[in-house]
């Protein structure tokens, strides 16, 4: 999800407060309680770079770490600049602190392409502080020395003095002008560029404390908090004397809700001395609830209701280009299909929790949060509680795809540790808890029908989509599926209609990894190559006609524009490390490839697949070409998020779907929401091209291909389309 992260502080503001969105530092001049400098303490260089006296460089990491490796790469874009030895490096998480900070989020795939330059800049004013230093320790220019591996030499005469001796001086020294910094010539980086291991993978393997769920504070009470069994829910009443009574359990209560999405709902706290026990007496709670209207609906109702909107035309048009009707009328060939694709949950293997402790009218929280700013804020507001009186630790989180951009576990934390007053409390969901009370990311029907020409061109298109209604706006699509006219095939097809139809539904929704593109790009980029199969056209041929020549094509934001050039080398680069049309495969296996601009990032993906008998699906090997700009800074890093993103969107081909009778999920665990395992994971060879554009993100962009890629290769093996996921295997029995 794309996060707001405008920030232009003046340079006032800079030198005073040092926001790092600008670049600017927070200068801590380093003196003990007496006012006299403290030689032996750490030097507090920006808000960013502190130095001990044994040269040991401390680099705080601003944006929170859900896997993406952020708490590497960015630090490693300071360190760059500073001409720090990364062996000498330690990396601590920073607080919540926006003042120094500007904006910390992870969410957009926004992390390196928002904080590049500006890190960059911070490491290059420490490394120009330093040198100052130095010269004025030697009396002589800064222009004479230079700084190189955590020392800083004086050229003519060859003195070093190590980082360590320097920091106590430099941090007295007034803040650069960083617009004017020298920064380095990319051919003489040392750290960006250089694969380097995750700085808390072995903490992460060794089972080490670390995450939001780890957090243990002296005299601390675990909570559950019971919600109603359907999204909406409100209580009627409760009986509480019962769970009162149950061993351990210090406090129970009902908590009513503010109503608004995103918010504090409805539900009963149970707080106990371990959370073991707090679960086990909510197994003595009676609520009467009021269920409200998504009681009243399934998943069986949601495809009536498609049957009957698809088959006539949709309520309103969200895009038009030309005649499209006009133009199939006079079309040599006419192809339908009826394309969808499920609700899905987050499914974040370290499920939601926050720790929370009120006490003397101050609020302290441990979150493993997205976005703890926009969490503030809403607490401010349910609390009503000064932003002052709040402190917010940011955790490592164990994994967040969008479902931890939000704050209900932050606000519901909040809540009852007020209520309890004094001791810390760690609210923690439960799994059917966390699968049942996520924000889903919609599902949806696409109703297509193009035309060919004589010669197997693509040149009407029309989308009759079929999809839910946002709960607060009736009039308006639920979340993240309001991109439908934002595929590249929309944009360049001459005669083109997409109508949108909504059915009422009370869930809440919101983004998923690749947020609005996880969805679109199965369907659009699995009819493209329908179209191609059904005009006797190879895919991939059609693929680049269709695109044309480089241009760039104007987009909704986020990605306001798209390098139809760029889309095009990705194309050429996989079908080349494919051996695409070039290679001879057994029966019953298949290739399939597909492209998508996301997040600023363009890849295009090969998937290899085979088909049983039986109809079982085996993913053999993904070959995925990456354009993310200019820079890789991480490439280990790069390629874990990238076969990481493949391997989850084949994951929710295979199998993913979240579906409701009465209100209620029908899927409460792993047994029945299985998440792709080991054994099933895919080879995955990636290729980065760089480019001389900015560079992008990469926790997201990878998925969106993978599916239609993989929907393209069973094709190809079977004869057969997948127009729904997850894909059914009993249609792909021989």
């Amino acid at each position: 999800m794309a996060d707001d992260t405008s920030f232009a502080p003046t340079r006032r503001h800079l030198l005073r407060t040092g926001a790092a969105i600008g670049g600017g530092l927070f200068l801590s001049w380093g003196l003990d309680a007496h006012g006299a400098l403290a030689a032996e303490a750490d030097s507090t260089l920006n808000a960013y770079v502190r130095i001990a006296p044994d040269g040991v460089i401390t680099i705080m990491s601003k944006n929170p770490e859900c896997g993406q490796g952020v708490m590497t790469m960015l630090p490693m874009v300071i360190a760059e600049e500073l001409d720090a030895p990364w062996s000498q490096v330690r990396i601590q998480e920073a607080m919540l602190d926006v003042d120094k900070f500007g904006f910390q989020s992870a969410g957009g795939s926004n992390s390196a392409r928002m904080n590049y330059d500006p890190l960059r800049r911070v490491g290059a004013a420490g490394k120009q502080m330093l040198i100052e230093a130095a010269a004025a320790g030697w009396s002589v220019p800064a222009s004479e020395c230079a700084a190189s591996m955590g020392w800083v030499t004086h050229t003519p005469t060859g003195r070093k003095r190590s980082y360590g001796k320097l920091a106590a001086k430099a941090a007295l020294l007034p803040a650069p002008d960083l617009a004017k910094v020298a920064l380095k010539d990319p051919k003489d980086f040392k750290i960006v560029g250089q694969p380097a291991r995750g700085f808390d993978s072995p903490k992460v393997v060794r089972g080490e404390p670390l995450f939001g769920i780890d957090t243990r504070l002296p005299g601390m009470l675990y909570a559950v908090f019971v919600k109603c069994p359907v999204h909406g829910g409100k209580v009627k009443s409760a009986k509480l004397d019962a769970v009162l009574a149950s061993p351990g359990v210090k406090k129970a209560f009902v908590v009513k809700g503010n109503g608004e999405f995103n918010g504090l709902a409805d539900g009963v706290a149970i707080v106990a001395d371990s959370w073991w026990r707090a679960n086990k007496a909510r197994s003595k709670l009676e609520v009467d609830w009021d269920e409200g209207p998504a009681a009243g609906q399934s998943s069986a109702q949601f495809s009536q209701i498609n049957d009957q909107l698809g088959a006539g035309p949709g309520q309103k048009v969200f895009h038009k280009d030309g005649d499209a009707d006009g133009a199939l009328a006079k079309a040599a060939k006419v192809v339908k299909g009826d394309y969808s694709y499920p609700f899905l949950a987050h499914a974040t293997l370290e499920p939601q929790n926050c720790t929370a402790q009120y006490k003397d009218g101050k609020l302290e929280i441990w979150a493993p949060s997205q976005r703890p700013k926009p969490g503030l804020d809403i607490l401010v507001k349910v609390l009503a509680m000064p932003a002052s009186d709040i402190k917010i630790h940011i955790t490592r989180i164990g994994g967040g795809f969008g479902r931890r951009l939000m704050a209900d576990f932050m606000v519901e934390a909040a809540w009852i540790a007020r209520e309890v007053g004094g001791a810390p409390v760690k609210l923690l969901y439960d799994r059917p808890g966390d699968l049942g009370h996520d924000f889903y990311r919609p599902g949806g029907f696409h109703h297509l029908t193009a035309g060919l020409d004589d010669k197997g061109r693509i040149i009407a298109w029309k989308n009759h989509f079929v999809t839910y209604s946002d709960r607060d706006d009736p009039n308006k699509p639920a979340f993240a599926c309001e991109a439908s006219h934002a595929d590249p095939p929309i944009r360049l097809v001459p005669d083109v209609t997409v109508e949108v139809s909504m059915m009422p539904m009370g869930f809440a929704t919101g983004p998923l990894r690749a947020p609005r593109y996880n969805a679109i790009a199965f369907v659009y980029q699995s009819f493209v190559d329908e179209l191609a199969h059904a005009a006797g056209r190879d895919p991939l041929e059609m693929q680049l006609e269709l695109l044309g020549q480089p241009r760039l094509l104007a987009f909704p934001p986020p990605d306001d524009q798209v390098d139809v050039g760029r889309l095009r080398a990705v194309l050429l680069k996989v079908a080349e490390m494919a051996g695409w049309g070039k290679t001879t495969l057994p029966p019953c296996t298949g290739m399939g490839i597909a492209c998508y601009a996301c997040m600023h990032g363009y890849f295009a993906e090969v998937v290899r697949a085979s088909v049983a008998d039986s109809g079982a699906v085996k993913v053999e090997k993904v070959w995925v070409a990456a354009d993310v700009g200019n820079t890789v800074i991480n490439p280990t890093g790069a390629m874990n998020q990238v076969q990481g993103g493949v391997i989850d969107g084949i994951g929710q081909a295979l199998g993913l779907a979240m579906t409701f009778d009465k209100g209620r999920p029908a899927q409460t665990n792993f047994d029945t929401y299985p998440l792709i395992r080991m054994p099933a994971a895919p080879e995955v060879e990636v290729t980065f091209l760089i480019t001389d554009n900015p560079l992008s993100g990469l926790g997201e962009p990878a998925l969106p291909p993978a599916l239609p890629a993989l929907g393209n290769a069973i094709f190809a093996a079977t004869g057969i389309r997948v127009r729904s996921i997850p894909i059914d295997t009993r249609l792909l029995k021989a």
